[in-house]
């Protein structure tokens, strides 16, 4: 597959991305005070853009975001909306120049100006790059200055997977984000990490727990309230994150996870759902298989951007390996097991 942006047509539809990006070298910079601004400006980039993060979670080199991506508006927000919106996001430095650019537009009555002006904005919205793009920067403008540093702080662009927004993929996919921190040992229980969207959620942060509402929605194609769904997400997040059975050498869980027991009291509690075998995946079918999901939405993408392949390629969609009868399929064929 070449390398390089794809994309959409202008009528594209309401895209789901996993994205990923890792501090420069790897470094460890994520302290408590780093997460909670990092965590600030990604909700003001997240309302300046007008996308939607479904969850997320903050590590101490790298981050994770569930993004939703909806069409551009046919009406795009006014100038006075505009300024509005940044205004309450205060982006004062935005805020003081844009106003003073549309003012001298106005005095001038260069309405086409104008109209120039506002679309460099919207071409920020509604767009996974410039969401991703913005929220590096600020973050890289506010640590640089605290810490007294210069040049790139972040290792590459950034990476994302487009993922299913159908079905039981999105969710598959949140789960694997919130379970971050269990992977890595620091924690039992999602609800415990502050830097997750579960764990915001739980906190009691609304927007937070509206992602998963969202997320609820869209497996069961029904509407439930913030508390019936984050329930039933708990449970959901509990059988994702269950130990593997195995024991490696040191007589420890071959998998990083949660106790079975307490898989099992938590589900006794919230009511049953089947535990999926592919929530065992490995995480490059995650970060690197490039598009995820049903083989349909697969195979759609595919033919979406047919031009980026080889012309010997035939189909687009590839099973995950070693998950024999799992509905979800993957675009670029990672030739490993997903256990492991």
């Amino acid at each position: 597959m070449r390398q390089g942006r794809l994309k959409f047509p202008t009528d594209r539809p309401v895209g789901h991305y996993h994205c990923i990006s890792r501090i420069v070298d790897r470094r460890f910079i994520f302290e408590e005070a780093e997460k909670e601004q990092f965590t600030r400006l990604m909700r003001k980039c997240e309302s300046f853009c007008q996308v939607r993060v479904l969850t997320f979670c903050l590590m101490s080199n790298h981050y994770h975001i569930l993004l939703e991506v909806p069409r551009p508006p046919d009406v795009r927000p006014t100038a006075e909306e505009l300024l509005k919106i940044l205004k309450r996001l205060e982006f004062e430095e935005d805020y003081t120049r844009t106003k003073a650019q549309i003012e001298l537009l106005r005095a001038a009555k260069d309405a086409e100006g104008e109209r120039a002006l506002l679309e460099r904005f919207f071409r920020q919205m509604w767009d996974v790059s410039w969401f991703n793009h913005l929220l590096k920067q600020r973050f890289s403008a506010w640590y640089n200055h605290r810490t007294g540093r210069k040049g790139t702080l972040w290792e590459e662009r950034f990476k994302s997977v487009l993922v299913d927004g159908r079905g039981e993929a999105l969710l598959t996919m949140a789960a694997y984000i919130d379970l971050n921190p269990v992977r890595a040992g620091l924690t039992q229980d999602p609800k415990d990490y502050r830097w997750c969207g579960y764990g915001e959620a739980v906190a009691g942060i609304r927007i937070a727990k509206e992602g998963f509402k969202s997320l609820m929605d869209a497996r069961d194609g029904v509407e439930e309230s913030l508390t019936a769904a984050m329930a039933s997400y708990r449970v959901w997040l509990f059988g994702q994150g269950e130990q593997n059975e195995g024991l490696d050498r040191q007589g420890q869980p071959m998998r990083r996870g949660i106790d079975p027991e307490k898989v099992r009291e938590v589900i006794a509690a919230k009511g049953k759902l089947k535990i999926h075998d592919y929530a065992r995946c490995r995480v490059r079918y995650f970060v690197d298989g490039a598009v995820f999901g049903t083989q349909d939405f697969v195979e759609e993408i595919f033919q979406i951007f047919r031009e980026h392949f080889g012309r010997h390629r035939e189909t687009g969609a590839r099973p995950v390996r070693g998950l024999d009868g799992s509905p979800l399929f993957v675009l670029r064929d990672l030739r490993k097991s997903a256990f492991g």
